[in-house]
């Protein structure tokens, strides 16, 4: 793990001096608000937001919320009532971080989850995502005219053929908002392998049995010990840690968390479902040379580079920081061009050879889906909209990151290695010109419509391009942006993703997000921080 000191953390003077009721007339001066729009609420706030204190961490944050119920727009009740901790966890430089769900009179309400940063003083230095306001006079009634097995049928229908389920689907009665109508919902989530896969969220209206939202969250493009070789999809020879048990070598690393774990799908194509995770991968002489090795080599490879990325610059054992398997499977289906994260593990197509090689032999692919795990388990980013491109730009800019640490020839592209096989040059994005590819690079021209989930893999190049800035440098939209690099790219962006972006986070709060990480690291007034907000004015986000 990298080393850091902390450097000092005030924040600049409020936008909004004397309407934040905090600890201290001395705190009031330090409050600054970014704004939802939208909500007229605060998304996020940062500065000395309470006086010292020797209680818990949650009932601190409690507290503010509690004096400052008309600013957020809450109801009269009661703030526990309101807001559920769901986690407390301490983070890399000593803070608190406490995660919260909202709730209305006991149900969650969808999307809605917030993050408070409490230092080792007791102070409040940060609470980060919107709420939803004034759910109160949302004439909201919980009278059920359709019951959950009614509106499981109602998704499984739309979606227009048969599935076997991969878990049981269990509906969960939720809060569901659309600007400023809410509803009572059931959430349900499908997830499915055949005939094609799928994690499938319906919200199904309580009272009509309308479908009021759906879209799909799959995160696409998861003995003795002993050192074996062998080559990878490109050619190239790796070294691979594997385990020996009675003559038969397998594809089992032992030496990282939980263990790095890889199976043959042997291109099964009839209910491959059944059969995941597979077989686990075997060899006779540890040399794993043959042709039809080579997705295996890659994915058993470079997921334990990821694992190694995260664990030395975060010290983050495996992607949910609990050390759980990682898991691959190779060889999934006849010709298939894509790989995904399912939500238990990792699944490669061996590509048809044209669009696609088997997608396992990009580690900006591999490390693009686990750093998808991550965020699962972290801010759990909805794959719908800004938040979903936030998401997806995540993924991009980890995986650029674990290319440029850990693998061969590292560029600011994306998929470049497995991508057309046949075309050299091209890739699936790229970073320092997402135009390229046709992607937007500043917000002005951002999608808008409701194809690919609103957008997250299109407006994901808007994050792009402002990582890329804030990383490399250059001139933009006649701002010049100075580069602080990669390794502080990564700090800032990891730390905004496992500490201040929640849920239904947008653009505007990502970028209050990565001053206030960078303000953490490297303190207020810093030239990380001026970078920050030069990056993100260079690509239109305020």
């Amino acid at each position: 793990m990298k080393k850091r000191k902390l450097a000092g953390i005030g924040l600049s003077v409020g936008l909004l001096t004397g309407m934040l009721a905090t600890g201290s007339a001395a705190a009031q001066s330090q409050a600054k608000i970014q704004w939802n729009e939208k909500a007229g609420t605060p998304e996020f706030v940062s500065g000395a937001l309470s006086s010292p204190s020797q209680l818990k961490a949650e009932s601190i944050a409690l507290s503010y919320l509690e004096k400052n119920k008309h600013l957020f727009k809450l109801t009269e009740d009661g703030v526990s009532k309101q807001f559920k901790v769901v986690s407390v966890d301490k983070d890399e430089l000593g803070f608190t971080v406490v995660r919260f769900q909202q709730m209305f009179k006991g149900v969650p309400v969808w999307g809605s989850t917030q993050s408070a940063v409490v230092n080792e003083d007791g102070v409040l230095k940060a609470f980060s995502g919107s709420v939803i306001a004034d759910l109160d006079k949302k004439n909201l009634k919980a009278s059920k005219k359709v019951n959950a097995n009614q509106a499981l049928q109602i998704a499984k229908n739309d979606l227009g053929f048969d599935i076997k389920l991969e878990k049981e689907a269990k509906p969960e009665l939720v809060v569901y908002t659309d600007g400023e109508s809410a509803t009572y919902a059931y959430f349900i989530n499908l997830n499915f392998l055949q005939p094609k896969p799928g994690n499938w969220n319906y919200f199904i209206d309580i009272k009509s049995g309308e479908i009021l939202n759906k879209y799909n969250d799959m995160h696409e493009v998861s003995g003795t010990n002993q050192v074996g070789t062998g080559t990878g999809v490109l050619g190239d020879t790796k070294s691979l840690n594997t385990t020996l048990s009675g003559s038969t070598y397998y594809l089992q690393d032992n030496t990282r968390g939980g263990g790095v774990y890889t199976y043959d799908m042997n291109n099964m194509t009839f209910f491959p479902q059944f059969f995941l995770p597979g077989s686990l991968w075997t060899d006779s002489d540890n040399v794993f040379n043959a042709a039809y090795d080579r997705a295996a080599v890659d994915a058993h490879y470079f997921a334990g580079q990821t694992y190694d990325f995260y664990k030395e610059n975060f010290n983050r054992n495996s992607y949910d920081n609990n050390g759980s398997k990682l898991i691959s499977s190779v060889h999934y289906s006849s010709g298939y061009n894509n790989a995904f994260w399912n939500g238990s593990q990792m699944v490669y197509g061996d590509g048809d050879g044209t669009t696609f090689a088997p997608l396992s032999g990009g580690i900006d692919v591999v490390a693009h889906e686990l750093t998808h795990a991550v965020t699962d388990t972290s801010s759990d980013l909805v794959y719908q909209n800004e938040s979903g491109a936030l998401n997806e730009a995540i993924s991009d800019i980890f995986g650029t990151l674990v290319e440029f640490e850990k693998g061969a020839n590292p560029d600011f592209e994306i998929g470049e290695d497995i991508y057309t096989p046949g075309t050299s040059g091209d890739a699936l994005r790229s970073m320092s010109d997402p135009s390229k590819y046709g992607d937007p690079d500043h917000y002005s021209v951002r999608y808008t419509g409701t194809q690919d989930n609103g957008g997250v893999h299109i407006n994901s190049g808007i994050i792009n391009k402002q990582a890329y800035l804030l990383s490399e440098g250059g001139t933009f939209h006649n701002v010049t942006v100075p580069g602080i690099g990669r390794e502080k790219l990564g700090d800032i962006y990891y730390r905004m993703n496992t500490v201040y972006l929640t849920s239904s986070s947008t653009f505007s709060q990502a970028r209050a997000a990565a001053v206030q990480a960078a303000t953490d690291l490297y303190g207020n007034g810093s030239s990380e921080v001026s970078a920050v907000n030069l990056s993100f004015d260079a690509v239109g986000i305020y």
